[in-house]
């Protein structure tokens, strides 16, 4: 659909979630998407016999791999992507009902190789054919004033969930501003259904930037020393501070592909046609490929970070502009922000995840 009231914004077809430089995985399935049966816990034996990883190439230490969807997993998933990057690179997962790829290396390949299909990259002919004139000022204008009217709704609170009152509305505003819909009217137009219809079918589900954004904020606002770096940083550092969060706190943690042919990776070999659950969080904190992955540091220069297709996808400049002219529009209302007393983020999810709440004292 088209504005033509703002011409060169074209919202239809936008991905929904910003892949890591240029940003994040590209779908998001639920609990009930990734369980859905390939076969009988029979065949699925056999496959890990045939094709999985050769005892040689496991360790002595484990003999069950432990998987993501494991209860309690969602207090500490770090914890599990540890096992499965060092013990069972490659594990078939009957809880997923998938092969299970943690390590940066191999997930990287599942995300970029053509043998790996059924999921969305930033310059495949649908987002190049639909994506043309977007026009990154107006964007950038419309992002800017929505972000600097929420902030100012909440500066004067002795305190505010960022969750609810900031994160919740940032992503749905920036559309609705975008497509002309009036302020009043964007939360029942642009979320639900409707959304499909003003924003595109990509776009449409903003609950994935909301939670990018929200992890962004509870990075930045944990230490204040990167508060007050960033406040008047050029775009070019708060980029990088943006996806240094993505690496650190990707908010979708499970993607899923599948084989269009026998694919080697480094814990065995994967069969053609088999499903695939790419561990996006346990890749982005392999210490393999980044030095200290646990802590979140804006000014980190590991090169390789997680990419997702060779062309552009205004959905992925849309959240990096939400995210920008967020902690400006916060910073510039509220400079002494900071947590409530006592609070510390707490993130949740499995599939998805980020914190629930962000309560900060915006007086300080």
């Amino acid at each position: 659909m088209r504005d033509e009231s703002k011409p060169g914004i074209r919202t239809d077809g936008w991905s929904e979630l910003p892949p890591m430089r240029p940003g994040l995985p590209p779908i998001t399935p639920d609990r009930a998407t990734l369980a859905a049966p390939t076969g009988s816990a029979t065949a699925a034996a056999e496959r890990v016999r045939a094709g999985g990883p050769s005892a040689a190439e496991r360790s002595p230490s484990r003999t069950v791999a432990p998987s993501p969807l494991d209860p309690g997993v969602t207090r500490d998933p770090h914890r599990v992507h540890r096992v499965l990057r060092e013990e069972f690179p490659l594990t078939f997962d009957p809880l997923l009902r998938a092969w299970v790829l943690s390590r940066y290396a191999d997930v990287a390949t599942a995300l970029t190789d053509a043998r790996f299909t059924h999921g969305h990259r930033p310059g495949d002919p649908p987002c190049a054919r639909t994506h043309v004139d977007v026009d990154e000022e107006e964007l950038r204008s419309v992002t800017a004033r929505t972000a600097l009217v929420l902030a100012r709704r909440i500066a004067d609170r002795p305190q505010a969930d960022l969750v609810a009152e900031f994160c919740h509305w940032l992503p749905v505003g920036a559309v609705a501003a975008a497509v002309g819909v009036p302020y009043r009217d964007m939360m029942r137009l642009v979320r639900g259904r409707a959304a499909s219809a003003l924003a595109g079918q990509c776009t449409a589900q903003i609950a994935v930037r909301e939670k990018a954004l929200a992890s962004f904020l509870a990075n930045v606002l944990a230490d204040p020393d990167h508060a007050r770096e960033l406040s008047d940083a050029p775009s070019g550092q708060l980029a990088r501070a943006w996806t240094e969060s993505l690496r650190r706190d990707p908010p979708v943690q499970i993607a899923v592909r599948r084989t269009a042919a026998e694919v080697r990776v480094s814990g065995g070999t994967i069969p053609a046609g088999e499903p695939v659950a790419l561990l996006i969080g346990a890749a982005c904190r392999d210490p393999e490929r980044f030095r200290e992955p646990d802590r979140y540091d804006p000014l980190r220069d590991d090169p390789g970070q997680l990419t997702y297709g060779s062309g552009a996808c205004p959905a992925v400049l849309l959240a990096g502009l939400e995210a920008e002219y967020a902690l400006r529009a916060l910073l510039d209302a509220m400079p002494r922000l900071r947590f409530s007393d006592g609070f510390r983020p707490e993130r949740t999810g499995l599939i998805t995840r980020a914190p629930r709440s962000l309560l900060v004292r915006p007086g300080g």
